[in-house]
């Protein structure tokens, strides 16, 4: 008989965290750290005033959501301060029993102090690499565009992208701020993108409606959706998204933050898993969501009624959708369906 499904049991299961922002991740003390060495100045120099300060639970939208990462991106300026995130990003993940994980950024965010773009990657996958070495955990990086550039920009940091493939990069995405700003804007990127052999995955569906989703898919080659949780409003949508099994990107926490549902027991992942969609639980952020993956398959449980067998699915989820080359997935896939089986 199976033991009873606990957040400690959660806890100890292999998982994949696909959906994380490197901005939204870094912990207090470090911060803090960073913000003395370059004279940047932070909300509070008390690393649980300021833990609770970059917690967003009063945001009124996602775009008062994502002000916080102003702060987060204001000492992540040095190859130094990059590296040292990426390294406790892995040691963090590996603490949470991940066992694969792929890490969303803007590399144009971090050139402010006179880094290019490839450096800022490059100090990324340096820290990725001893985490690596360190923690048993794989890490791929996923570029990101965001809405509000004009879309050369977007051509610019695509292109980069694809030039990047060696330091791992291997994926590209749009994030930032939703409404009123459509994917297609920025379809030139994703065709570069695509041309160049990237994996695609795009924030729709969070705060606009089921026609972002249609617009990442029909126009920006999307192979997988950051939130979609609007998805439902097109029920013919929906079920092209099953039919293709185009992994949903689920975030409980962030989408309740940021107003795009009213509770967690209100949240649609519950019927897109029945409806047969491929669906996995992510995080969006650790520091401002204030939570790890574990937390996130935990309340899926309470508020949802998610059985083990039932997040054991979202987990095998997540690893069969990873942009990683087809027999690692499959290597991975068999390693978790053994040690799922085993704790």
């Amino acid at each position: 008989m199976r033991p009873m499904l606990t957040r400690d049991l959660i806890a100890r299961f292999p998982k994949a965290e696909l959906h994380v922002h490197f901005d939204g991740s870094l912990r207090p003390e470090t911060m803090i750290d960073l913000a003395r060495a370059n004279r940047v100045e932070l909300p509070s120099t008390d690393p649980v005033a300021l833990r609770r300060y970059m917690l967003v639970d009063d945001a009124r939208d996602l775009e008062d959501y994502l002000k916080r990462f102003d702060i987060t991106v204001s000492v992540l300026q040095t190859p130094e301060a990059i590296e040292r995130v990426a390294y406790e990003m892995a040691e963090d993940a590996a603490r949470d029993h991940l066992l694969y994980m792929e890490v969303r950024y803007d590399p144009h965010l971090s050139t402010h102090g006179g880094l290019t773009m490839d450096e800022v990657v490059a100090a990324q996958r340096k820290g990725f690499d001893r985490g690596e070495r360190d923690f048993g955990i794989k890490i791929g990086i996923i570029n990101c565009t965001l809405r509000h550039y004009r879309p050369s920009r977007s051509v610019e940091i695509a292109r980069h992208s694809v030039r990047c493939k060696p330091l791992g990069v291997v994926a590209f995405d749009l994030a930032g701020g939703e409404a009123g700003r459509p994917p297609g804007l920025h379809g030139e990127a994703f065709d570069i993108a695509l041309a160049g052999n990237l994996g695609i995955t795009v924030h729709a569906g969070e705060a606009a409606g089921a026609e972002s989703v249609a617009e990442a898919i029909r126009r920006c080659h999307a192979m997988r959706i950051g939130h979609g949780t609007r998805l439902y409003e097109d029920p013919a949508l929906q079920d092209f998204v099953r039919d293709r099994q185009i992994l949903i990107e689920t975030n409980i926490t962030s989408n309740v933050q940021t107003r795009a549902v009213r509770s967690a027991g209100e949240h649609p992942v519950r019927r897109y898993f029945d409806a047969g969609l491929a669906v996995t639980l992510c995080t969006d952020s650790w520091l401002m969501s204030g939570v790890y993956l574990t937390d996130e398959y935990w309340l899926a449980h309470r508020s949802l009624g998610f059985t083990r067998e039932e997040i054991h699915r979202m987990i095998l989820n997540a690893f069969a959708a990873a942009f990683l080359p087809w027999p690692e997935r499959q290597a991975l896939l068999a390693r978790v369906q053994d040690e799922l089986e085993g704790v």
